[in-house]
Protein backbone atom coordinates (compact mmCIF):
# COMPACT_ATOMS: atom_id res chain seq x y z
CA UNK A 1 0.00 0.00 0.00
CA UNK A 2 1.31 3.49 -1.37
CA UNK A 3 1.75 5.73 1.36
CA UNK A 4 -0.36 9.44 0.98
CA UNK A 5 1.77 12.73 0.75
CA UNK A 6 -0.54 13.63 4.25
CA UNK A 7 0.33 10.56 6.01
CA UNK A 8 4.50 11.32 5.30
CA UNK A 9 3.70 14.96 6.36
CA UNK A 10 2.01 13.54 9.38
CA UNK A 11 4.68 11.42 10.31
CA UNK A 12 7.38 13.76 10.05
CA UNK A 13 5.49 16.29 12.31
CA UNK A 14 5.58 13.29 15.12
CA UNK A 15 9.13 12.94 14.33
CA UNK A 16 9.12 16.36 15.22
CA UNK A 17 8.21 15.88 18.32
CA UNK A 18 10.10 13.01 19.39
CA UNK A 19 13.11 15.22 18.14
CA UNK A 20 12.11 18.03 20.68
CA UNK A 21 11.52 15.34 23.33
CA UNK A 22 14.44 13.49 22.39
CA UNK A 23 16.73 16.59 22.80
CA UNK A 24 15.36 18.70 25.54
CA UNK A 25 16.03 14.74 27.77
CA UNK A 26 19.62 13.91 26.53
CA UNK A 27 20.14 18.09 27.38
CA UNK A 28 18.77 18.13 30.85
CA UNK A 29 20.04 14.43 31.86
CA UNK A 30 23.17 13.29 29.86
CA UNK A 31 26.19 13.39 32.42
CA UNK A 32 28.31 16.68 31.84
CA UNK A 33 31.13 14.23 31.57
CA UNK A 34 29.66 13.17 28.20
CA UNK A 35 31.84 15.71 25.66
CA UNK A 36 31.22 13.88 22.80
CA UNK A 37 28.12 11.56 23.33
CA UNK A 38 26.14 14.85 24.03
CA UNK A 39 22.83 16.07 22.08
CA UNK A 40 24.70 18.17 19.84
CA UNK A 41 26.63 14.94 18.54
CA UNK A 42 22.74 13.75 17.47
CA UNK A 43 22.32 16.24 15.65
CA UNK A 44 25.19 16.22 13.61
CA UNK A 45 24.41 12.89 12.74
CA UNK A 46 20.91 13.45 11.75
CA UNK A 47 22.56 16.00 9.41
CA UNK A 48 24.72 13.95 8.34
CA UNK A 49 22.17 11.57 7.66
CA UNK A 50 19.66 13.69 5.81
CA UNK A 51 22.91 14.49 3.46
CA UNK A 52 23.61 10.98 2.76
CA UNK A 53 19.69 9.71 2.58
CA UNK A 54 19.57 12.78 -0.29
CA UNK A 55 22.67 11.30 -1.99
CA UNK A 56 21.57 8.09 -2.16
CA UNK A 57 18.03 8.82 -3.05
CA UNK A 58 16.20 7.33 -0.04
CA UNK A 59 12.50 7.65 -0.19
CA UNK A 60 10.63 9.87 2.44
CA UNK A 61 9.41 6.37 4.66
CA UNK A 62 13.01 5.03 4.57
CA UNK A 63 14.32 8.84 5.34
CA UNK A 64 12.46 8.96 8.51
CA UNK A 65 13.51 5.68 9.80
CA UNK A 66 16.52 6.96 9.60
CA UNK A 67 15.91 10.40 11.04
CA UNK A 68 14.29 8.56 14.36
CA UNK A 69 16.92 5.82 14.31
CA UNK A 70 20.09 8.91 13.98
CA UNK A 71 17.56 10.53 17.12
CA UNK A 72 17.67 7.70 19.52
CA UNK A 73 20.93 5.86 18.86
CA UNK A 74 22.69 7.17 21.49
CA UNK A 75 19.50 7.80 24.27
CA UNK A 76 21.49 4.49 25.87
CA UNK A 77 24.31 6.50 27.07
CA UNK A 78 21.15 8.10 29.41
CA UNK A 79 22.05 4.83 31.37
CA UNK A 80 24.84 3.35 30.84
CA UNK A 81 28.53 4.23 28.98
CA UNK A 82 29.16 0.97 27.98
CA UNK A 83 26.72 -1.60 25.59
CA UNK A 84 24.42 1.01 25.25
CA UNK A 85 22.93 0.50 22.05
CA UNK A 86 20.38 -1.95 23.49
CA UNK A 87 19.12 0.81 25.87
CA UNK A 88 18.47 3.12 23.21
CA UNK A 89 16.56 0.39 21.03
CA UNK A 90 14.54 -0.58 24.14
CA UNK A 91 13.79 3.42 25.08
CA UNK A 92 13.06 3.61 21.25
CA UNK A 93 10.47 0.47 21.78
CA UNK A 94 9.00 2.04 24.83
CA UNK A 95 8.51 5.70 23.77
CA UNK A 96 8.35 5.66 19.97
CA UNK A 97 4.17 4.38 19.63
CA UNK A 98 3.30 8.08 21.77
CA UNK A 99 4.33 9.47 18.29
CA UNK A 100 2.42 7.20 16.26
CA UNK A 101 5.10 4.62 15.13
CA UNK A 102 3.98 1.29 14.10
CA UNK A 103 5.51 -1.71 15.24
CA UNK A 104 7.06 -2.52 11.99
CA UNK A 105 8.34 0.88 11.95
CA UNK A 106 9.93 0.64 15.41
CA UNK A 107 11.36 -2.72 14.68
CA UNK A 108 13.29 -1.68 11.28
CA UNK A 109 14.43 1.67 13.45
CA UNK A 110 15.69 -1.25 16.59
CA UNK A 111 17.97 -2.83 13.71
CA UNK A 112 19.44 0.79 13.02
CA UNK A 113 20.27 1.55 16.21
CA UNK A 114 21.84 -1.49 16.64
CA UNK A 115 23.68 -1.48 13.44
CA UNK A 116 25.78 1.63 15.17
CA UNK A 117 27.68 -0.99 17.72
CA UNK A 118 31.73 -1.37 17.17
CA UNK A 119 32.60 -2.65 14.99
CA UNK A 120 30.04 -1.53 12.50
CA UNK A 121 28.52 -4.38 10.42
CA UNK A 122 25.60 -3.05 8.32
CA UNK A 123 23.71 -5.08 6.50
CA UNK A 124 21.70 -3.04 4.19
CA UNK A 125 21.73 0.49 2.77
CA UNK A 126 19.89 2.34 5.50
CA UNK A 127 22.56 0.41 8.23
CA UNK A 128 25.15 2.12 6.07
CA UNK A 129 23.67 5.82 6.02
CA UNK A 130 23.56 5.48 9.75
CA UNK A 131 26.78 4.23 10.07
CA UNK A 132 28.96 6.35 7.84
CA UNK A 133 26.72 9.36 9.52
CA UNK A 134 27.76 8.31 12.78
CA UNK A 135 31.38 8.71 11.85
CA UNK A 136 31.35 11.36 9.49
CA UNK A 137 33.85 13.17 11.94
CA UNK A 138 36.36 11.48 10.47
CA UNK A 139 36.77 12.69 7.24
CA UNK A 140 36.26 16.42 8.54
CA UNK A 141 38.05 19.80 9.30
CA UNK A 142 36.63 19.47 12.57
CA UNK A 143 38.15 15.66 13.53
CA UNK A 144 41.00 16.81 15.76
CA UNK A 145 38.80 19.12 18.20
CA UNK A 146 36.15 16.27 18.10
CA UNK A 147 38.59 13.20 18.68
CA UNK A 148 40.18 15.87 21.90
CA UNK A 149 36.38 15.57 23.09
CA UNK A 150 35.89 11.72 22.90
CA UNK A 151 39.50 11.52 24.56
CA UNK A 152 38.63 13.53 27.38
CA UNK A 153 34.85 11.66 27.89
CA UNK A 154 36.88 8.61 27.91
CA UNK A 155 38.99 9.78 30.59
CA UNK A 156 36.45 10.69 32.66
CA UNK A 157 34.05 7.86 32.37
CA UNK A 158 36.30 5.11 31.79
CA UNK A 159 38.31 3.05 33.98
CA UNK A 160 41.22 2.70 31.00
CA UNK A 161 43.21 6.04 31.06
CA UNK A 162 44.92 6.78 27.79
CA UNK A 163 47.65 8.75 27.41
CA UNK A 164 47.82 11.27 24.74
CA UNK A 165 50.34 9.40 22.59
CA UNK A 166 47.94 6.32 23.01
CA UNK A 167 44.83 8.15 21.85
CA UNK A 168 46.83 9.29 18.68
CA UNK A 169 48.13 6.00 17.82
CA UNK A 170 44.58 4.71 18.50
CA UNK A 171 43.51 7.13 16.35
CA UNK A 172 45.94 6.42 13.16
CA UNK A 173 44.79 2.71 13.83
CA UNK A 174 41.39 3.70 13.71
CA UNK A 175 41.72 5.87 10.51
CA UNK A 176 43.39 3.14 9.02
CA UNK A 177 41.29 0.50 9.63
CA UNK A 178 37.71 2.76 8.79
CA UNK A 179 36.19 2.39 5.09
CA UNK A 180 32.92 4.46 4.61
CA UNK A 181 30.02 2.33 3.22
CA UNK A 182 28.03 4.16 1.14
CA UNK A 183 29.46 5.67 -2.58
CA UNK A 184 28.38 9.15 -1.13
CA UNK A 185 30.17 9.11 2.31
CA UNK A 186 33.02 8.11 0.49
CA UNK A 187 32.75 10.91 -2.02
CA UNK A 188 32.45 13.59 0.64
CA UNK A 189 35.32 12.25 3.32
CA UNK A 190 37.40 10.02 2.30
CA UNK A 191 39.99 12.66 0.86
CA UNK A 192 39.80 14.82 4.09
CA UNK A 193 39.91 11.10 6.32
CA UNK A 194 43.31 10.73 3.76
CA UNK A 195 44.62 14.66 4.91
CA UNK A 196 43.74 13.35 8.48
CA UNK A 197 45.31 10.52 8.74
CA UNK A 198 48.69 11.92 7.63
CA UNK A 199 48.22 14.86 10.24
CA UNK A 200 47.78 12.42 13.37
CA UNK A 201 51.15 10.27 11.88
CA UNK A 202 53.10 14.17 11.67
CA UNK A 203 51.78 14.35 15.33
CA UNK A 204 52.90 10.98 16.36
CA UNK A 205 56.09 11.87 14.97
CA UNK A 206 56.39 15.40 16.49
CA UNK A 207 55.55 13.41 20.07
CA UNK A 208 58.84 11.80 19.77
CA UNK A 209 61.13 13.70 18.45
CA UNK A 210 60.66 17.13 20.02
CA UNK A 211 58.63 16.44 23.42
CA UNK A 212 61.00 16.65 26.39
CA UNK A 213 58.84 13.22 27.65
CA UNK A 214 58.86 11.66 24.44
CA UNK A 215 61.40 9.53 24.43
CA UNK A 216 62.62 10.36 28.03
CA UNK A 217 62.77 7.11 30.75
CA UNK A 218 62.89 6.55 34.45
CA UNK A 219 64.49 4.17 35.90
CA UNK A 220 63.76 2.40 32.30
CA UNK A 221 60.14 3.14 32.13
CA UNK A 222 58.27 5.55 29.60
CA UNK A 223 57.22 8.56 31.16
CA UNK A 224 53.64 8.80 30.89
CA UNK A 225 52.82 12.55 30.75
CA UNK A 226 51.76 11.66 26.45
Amino acid sequence: MQTMPSEINNAFMEFTRAREFIIRKLTRELKPSLFYHNAQHTLDVIRSVETLALMEKVDDGKLLLLLTAALYHDTGYLWSYENNEPLARDFAEETLPAFGYSDKQIREIGRLILSTAMPQRPENLLEEILCDADLDYVGRDDFFITALRLHREWSENSPLKISFRDWYERQRDFIEWHEFFTPSARLLRNEKKKKNLTQVKELLDLIETTSPFGQKKINGIKNRFL
